[in-house]
């Protein structure tokens, strides 16, 4: 009578474990999602007092670059570029974007998925990590890991008719973000959204 029960409440603690787990991931997968779309929608701003003068600044510069394939497990990687601005604007960090931060008043954020690093021995690697790539306050480029747990990122332009938004002259460029995570075990979870520019 006793070994049924315990069984019982074996099966329920698993199920409890798995279920806080898998509203970890749920969060940090927010967390990150709404991270790398804060710099998408930031990506080109400018200080320019009008829109012909901003048009011919844009043209120069790459503000969103996207490297297929790159990270951890195939992911991709993202950078994006955009001018510091009057206000109060966040790095992906949680530092107050300023001149210092910046190189040429452009600041600099990017994602990437890496290897998972700094583990004490013996412990079992479950994904990689997510890497915020920002800028210190003398305008190099610093690596901060977000998050662990990170199967794959992948960031593709969304289409409309034959013409890829992202690759449009004009206009915003619309991006899909999917977050593949794992606990390691039983957990494996894809996170998705849709973020677009606001200033290209």
């Amino acid at each position: 009578m006793v070994g049924p029960l315990l069984k019982n409440s074996g099966e329920l603690i698993v199920k409890q474990i798995e279920l806080e787990k898998s509203q970890s991931l749920a969060l940090e997968a927010d967390r990150a999602l709404e991270l790398i779309g804060r710099s998408i929608r930031m990506a080109g701003f400018q200080n320019l007092p009008s829109p012909l003068a901003r048009q011919a600044q844009q043209s120069k510069q790459d503000f969103i670059d996207i490297q297929k394939g790159v990270g951890y497990r195939g992911s991709d990687s993202i950078t994006v570029k955009h001018e510091v601005s009057k206000g109060v604007d966040f790095d992906c960090i949680g530092n107050a974007i300023t001149k210092e931060r910046a190189k040429k008043n452009i600041s600099q954020q990017g994602f990437i998925v890496d290897r998972q690093v700094s583990l004490p021995k013996g412990v079992q690697v479950h994904g990689g990590s997510l890497i915020c790539q920002s800028l210190d306050r003398q305008g190099r480029l610093q690596n901060t890991t977000l998050m662990n747990g990170v199967e794959r990122l992948s960031i593709e332009p969304i289409q409309v008719g034959h013409l890829a938004v992202s690759q449009s002259a004009k206009g915003p460029k619309t991006f899909r973000v999917k977050l593949e995570m794992t606990d390691g075990a039983r957990i494996q979870r894809v996170f998705e959204r849709t973020f677009s520019t606001r200033n290209l």
